[in-house]
């Protein structure tokens, strides 16, 4: 039995959808082959007297309403949870090590961060390390952390000790005599090299790299440690970097998919080929072993609004998404809506009453990653249309 040749004539080109949710367009011309194709089948398999299983329709569609609401602008990356900052302690002064603190033990200032000869090593805040003894009549950046350092702990009054001053007065001995006697170290009113260490915060023990009863040297390290401050690092892909912003909010999926709000801290400016999270955007960070074709990144830092929630987890894998615009009213279809056509615009399939349907051209606004959403705005769509979307 032969068949009759049935000749359609297609269009050159047809929409697409756009390539980050690629599918085939349907269109009536299609739909017409598709029929005419599966009638062509059911007639040979008459013919022939075989059964096959039926075929799923891999282009099976759904409709979504366009909606009018509030929309954000929203980035979804990968990212690490941990603490901020990373210390390297070294040892000043000959000596043998008598005790150290347990790993992860917060030591906060004012209290000793390792032994040394049976005396305590004070942990003092302040951005300059020590570098020299300091005594009555000097002066310099590194006493003006001293003078801060024994007004907020309570060894003088602002009134009695300027936090600002940069001299080594009397007030400054007074108070440090003070601060020795409660570390049970020789009340001398003098700073030798070796009684203090300064950071600029407290300290998070994270390595140790001398134990009790080891003999150490001047330059010598004795541990490792972080800040006590929770933190969030993201490395995100270099290309974005102008989409994100100090300031911008951010939410935070931790890995019991609990969220938490938090707050872009710190945006890297230098690219890497492979980036080391555990860095932080404001401190330096060395390239892994990426190769050469490793996508470049830059290191972008999150406070956590509330630091609590995050629990104490260290170089923890979580999400986050960052809001980086926002519009009150936006017309909105999801991203699966969208066709591309050539010339590289878009358009919705917008379906009709009694089943009819036609394309809309659109313009695009805030994209959503996210949620899956974008705004677009035409003369032709409103609020409560239909647009056709692939079937999950």
């Amino acid at each position: 039995m032969s068949l009759p040749e049935a000749t359609i004539e297609l269009p050159d080109e047809l929409p697409q959808r756009p390539r980050w949710r690629a599918r085939r367009s349907r269109t009536p011309i299609a739909l017409a082959v598709a029929v005419i194709v599966v009638a062509v089948g059911v007639v040979l398999l008459a013919v022939s007297g075989n059964h096959a299983p039926a075929s799923t329709n891999a282009d099976a569609t759904s409709l979504a309403t366009v909606t009018e609401q509030p929309l954000s602008s929203q980035t979804l990356v990968s990212a690490t949870l941990g603490y901020a900052g990373n210390y390297a302690v070294a040892d000043q002064t000959p000596g043998t090590i008598t005790d150290v603190p347990a790993l992860g033990a917060n030591v906060r200032e004012g209290q000793g961060l390792y032994q040394l000869d049976g005396s305590w090593v004070a942990l003092l805040y302040g951005p300059v390390p020590a570098y020299r003894s300091l005594s009555e009549g000097m002066s310099g950046s590194d006493v003006r952390e001293l003078n801060a350092a024994l007004v907020a702990l309570g060894d003088a009054t602002s009134l009695q000790l300027d936090p600002s001053s940069t001299y080594f007065s009397s007030s400054t001995a007074a108070a440090l005599e003070r601060l020795q006697a409660q570390l049970a170290l020789p009340q001398t009113g003098n700073l030798p090299l070796g009684q203090a260490v300064f950071l600029p915060t407290a300290a998070r023990v994270t390595e140790l790299s001398a134990v009790e009863g080891f003999p150490i040297q001047p330059g010598s390290p004795v541990l490792q440690a972080s800040s006590t401050k929770r933190q969030v690092v993201i490395a995100l892909d270099a290309t974005q970097q102008a989409d994100v912003r100090v300031g911008d909010r951010v939410t935070i999926t931790l890995p019991d998919n609990s969220t938490t709000p938090g707050v872009v801290s710190a945006v890297g400016t230098v690219a890497t080929g492979s980036s080391s999270a555990s860095a932080g955007a404001g401190s330096e960070s060395t390239p892994g072993a990426g190769g050469s074709g490793a996508t470049p990144t830059i290191n972008v830092d999150v406070t956590p609004t509330d630091p609590a929630a995050t629990g104490q987890l260290d170089q923890a894998p979580v999400e986050v998404t960052i809001t980086t615009a926002s519009v009150n009213h936006a017309l909105v279809v999801p991203l699966d809506a969208l066709l591309a056509e050539a010339g590289g615009t878009y358009a919705v399939e917008v379906a009709g009453q009694n089943g009819t349907r036609h394309l809309v051209p659109v313009s695009l606004g805030l994209f959503d990653d996210a949620d899956g959403l974008v705004q677009v705005t035409s003369s032709g769509l409103t609020a409560g249309q239909r647009v056709v979307v692939p079937s999950l």
